[in-house]
């Protein structure tokens, strides 16, 4: 979908982030081919746990689905685009962990394969221009305990794949200057993205497509967290539209009650759209 952005005040050269569940270590002195070791430990270990049990594939998203692109036909600098496919991946693991606590191993895994299937690939070339560490292996190490449903060696990829993001992020971050600016800029993009999902979850006015519900959930809760990491210095600019931000959030986050679709939908498309919207209007008041 071509996406007109209402909030035109916004540099999009500009990257933060926060880590979510850990803290960033320090990189090694030559950190690809440690961490490339590593990697490749963890797969080795995955796949020894794999080994024996049968799991049926997940049924892949088409490769034009356009997940890993973003920016509805714009241009985002490398920067930017390289920390909206992070936050993607984040929310494809936040809902996928959600499906993996409730025991739903195998509606879990397409959540598990889509980051390596279709995000990973378009970031190849941010990660050579910004000289980030490959983190393809740690993707294919966690999807691989998901499909042998070994939730000891899934905590265990799980810290490790997040250790990478977080250290991704921390090496971007270290480039830029604005941290507000750059994680509203990021937040709606995935929130943008969230419509994208949305979208194609419908058929006939219901939720045909199940995992595209679960997409666009972990997107909005991925976004939710991306503001929350910058609230204190939203207040700083301006407590009362900071109130009305999270209220525009809160609203989103109700589309999805459940991670697995309710029966009726709190919203339909036309109504997640407007609520996006609003969220994007909300952010002027921060310029």
């Amino acid at each position: 979908m071509q996406r007109r952005k209402i909030w035109a005040g916004l540099s999009s050269a500009v990257l933060v982030a926060t880590p979510a569940v850990s803290q960033a270590a320090a990189l090694p002195a030559h950190p690809h081919a440690v961490e490339a070791k590593a990697d490749h430990g963890l797969l080795q270990l995955a796949q020894a746990q794999h080994k024996g049990h049968a799991a049926q594939p997940a049924k892949a998203k088409p490769a034009d689905d356009g997940e890993g692109e973003g920016g509805g036909g714009t241009t985002l600098s490398p920067s930017l685009h390289f920390y909206r496919g992070l936050e993607l991946i984040r929310g494809h693991l936040l809902v996928g962990g959600e499906l993996i606590e409730s025991g739903r191993w195998a509606e879990s895994l397409p959540h598990f394969l889509h980051p390596e299937e279709e995000i990973y690939n378009s970031l190849r070339e941010d990660l050579k221009s910004l000289n980030i560490a490959p983190f393809q292996v740690a993707l294919k190490a966690l999807s691989q305990t998901v499909k042998a449903k070994n939730k000891e060696a899934y905590v265990r990829a799980r810290v490790a794949l997040v250790e990478r993001l977080d250290a991704a992020e921390k090496l971007v971050q270290e480039k830029e200057k604005d941290k507000v600016h750059f994680v509203l800029e990021a937040a709606l993009e995935t929130l943008q993205q969230s419509t994208d999902e949305y979208g194609e979850a419908f058929k006939k006015g219901r939720i045909a497509n199940v995992v595209e519900y679960q997409d666009a959930r972990g997107f909005v809760f991925e976004a939710d967290r991306l503001i929350g990491t910058i609230t204190e210095a939203l207040n700083a600019k301006n407590a009362e539209a900071v109130k009305a931000l999270r209220a525009s959030l809160d609203d989103l986050k109700a589309t999805f009650p459940t991670v697995m679709p309710p029966e009726k939908v709190v919203k339909d498309h036309g109504q997640f759209l407007s609520s996006v919207a609003k969220f994007e209007l909300q952010l002027g008041n921060f310029r």
